[in-house]
């Protein structure tokens, strides 16, 4: 293991090196630091998890709404599905287009007011859907959907590396995107309520009239209150937040420069979007993530039909959506709390999408047993959701300085997400109940991932050792100036 990834010792631990304005130095005790974190979790990850459990919801809520009589009502009955998929989809066009921009910008408002904004328009946008009567209006209202959630999922992570050293990031990304998991789960469990309740004359075979509008209702007007709530609660970058006070916050400047010292702040150093432009990884870690979103909206919004194909009814079939996504939100925080203590991502990546590859595989070939085709349903979620987790930490990392990141982690993000708009047409009505196509290219493409995720792994692994031979292994704990030359300083080292 490199010595930059080497644990300190007991004399380490007790106590960190920080300086003050005036360059004093100042010692931060294993204590302090420990209180600070729990202060930060305790503010930061409620507010981000819950943002993102209804951005979730509000994101994959389309496929409850279908058995709700959504596409009846909307739709026309859309006898091949395919009305339906644009609409799946058209939330993914612009998420895709607006991801880099978006993210680059944000780099320039403080965080609470970016991200406070991005969640009071999008939870417009979904109690909006509430209110659409056609095609068109569906579309109008997932493009804007599209659009703010653009500038919340990829700035996350961004946000995270102001406050968390890379032992940290992890799980705390773990803990962030696990709760699209846990949006999967309470997103049947709401479902499965509002069908039992049924709203308005009820409609043989799908439930109350107006069901999948008070489930629009019921989870888009939240995230608009806890945008407004944002605002004022969520701590901005450490040099400004006034949620510490100066003691702590010359703890987390320390922190925040803790192995690397790169550009911080409102500042855009155009020749790091460059270099993120022309890095190959980024790419190669955009396949991942193609494979892995490609698998992930198949399920999103199509999970609730797979398990009514099982011979389930269509409230059944919502409630069994519920604990394939629990168990996923386990497995991630479990195998991202194991590759924090390991410091290594890109076996565990390529193990998730392996077992993600698997699930589809058993879905494939076990056409008549309901038991093996659910436990696949488990294998899918677990691996697939655990995978997204981890490239994300992986990459927040990988990559540098701030301006790479806010660069490149949108651009593999922007990369995954056209696979969004693949799994959004590879499930056709004509094709139930085997659904071949869709298991079929969902499977190749974890495969692929796998493939992929190896690669990766190997070329940072060779990275480091050749930057070892040339350069010498860096001292425990030195600041690297990654100000110049983001993850290409000679003795910047990355996380395999």
């Amino acid at each position: 293991m490199l010595d930059e990834e080497k644990r300190p010792s007991s004399d380490e631990r007790e106590t960190k090196s920080t300086s003050d304005a005036g360059g004093n130095k100042a010692i931060a005790t294993s204590d302090e630091e420990k209180r600070l974190v729990r202060k930060l979790d305790r503010r930061i990850l409620p507010i981000t998890c819950l943002l993102y459990l209804f951005a979730y919801l509000d994101r994959t809520n389309l496929g409850n709404a279908r058995l709700q009589g959504l596409t009846q009502e909307n739709l026309g009955g859309d006898p091949t599905g395919i009305l339906y998929d644009w609409v799946n989809s058209a939330f993914f066009f612009s998420y895709i287009i607006c991801q880099v921009p978006a993210t680059i910008i944000s780099k320039l408002f403080p965080p609470s007011y970016w991200i406070a904004g991005a969640a009071v328009g999008w939870g417009i946008c979904s109690t909006l859907m509430a209110t659409t009567f056609n095609f068109g209006s569906l579309i109008a209202a997932r493009i804007g959907l599209g659009v703010f959630e653009a500038g919340f999922g990829p700035a996350i992570p961004l946000y995270f590396s102001f406050f968390y050293t890379r032992t940290e990031m992890g799980l705390r990304m773990a803990y962030w995107f696990g709760f699209a998991a846990v949006a999967g789960a309470f997103g049947g469990l709401i479902a499965f309520g509002v069908q039992q309740v049924g709203y308005g004359p009820y409609i043989a075979g799908v439930g109350g009239e107006w069901d999948w509008k008070v489930l629009f209702l019921i989870e888009g007007i939240p995230a608009l209150l806890l945008g407004v709530l944002t605002f004022f609660a969520l701590p901005d970058r450490p040099e400004s937040t006034r949620y510490l006070n100066a003691r702590e916050r010359e703890i987390e400047l320390e922190r925040m420069n803790r192995g690397t010292t790169a550009d911080v702040g409102a500042v855009i150093k155009k020749e790091h979007i460059m270099i993120a432009l022309l890095d190959w990884r980024i790419y190669t870690g955009g396949m991942i993530y193609f494979g892995v979103n490609c698998a992930l909206a198949s399920i999103s919004a199509f999970l609730p039909t797979i398990i009514e194909t099982f011979g389930y009814t269509n409230a059944l079939a919502q409630l069994l959506t519920v604990p394939p996504y629990a168990v996923a939100a386990v497995v991630l925080c479990l195998t991202s709390y194991t590759s924090d203590r390991i410091q290594d991502r890109g076996l565990a990546v390529a193990g998730s999408c392996a077992v993600g590859a698997i699930g589809y595989l058993l879905l494939l070939t076990v056409p008549n047993n309901v038991h093996v085709r659910y436990f696949a349903v488990f294998c899918i979620t677990s691996g697939t959701y655990t995978a997204i987790g981890l490239i994300i930490a992986w990459f927040a990392h990988n990559l540098g300085s701030e301006t790479k990141k806010a660069t490149g982690i949108p651009m593999f993000m922007a990369i995954g997400q056209c696979g969004s708009i693949l799994g959004s047409h590879i499930y056709p009505s004509t094709d139930g109940p085997k659904y071949i196509l869709g298991f079929a290219v969902s499977c190749g493409l974890e495969a692929f991932a796998t493939v992929c995720a190896l690669v990766l792994w190997v070329s940072y692994k060779y990275d480091n050792a050749r930057r070892d031979r040339e350069y010498g292994r860096p001292d425990p704990g030195a600041n690297v100036d990654t100000s110049e030359l983001a993850d290409k300083a000679p003795m910047f080292r990355y996380m395999a």
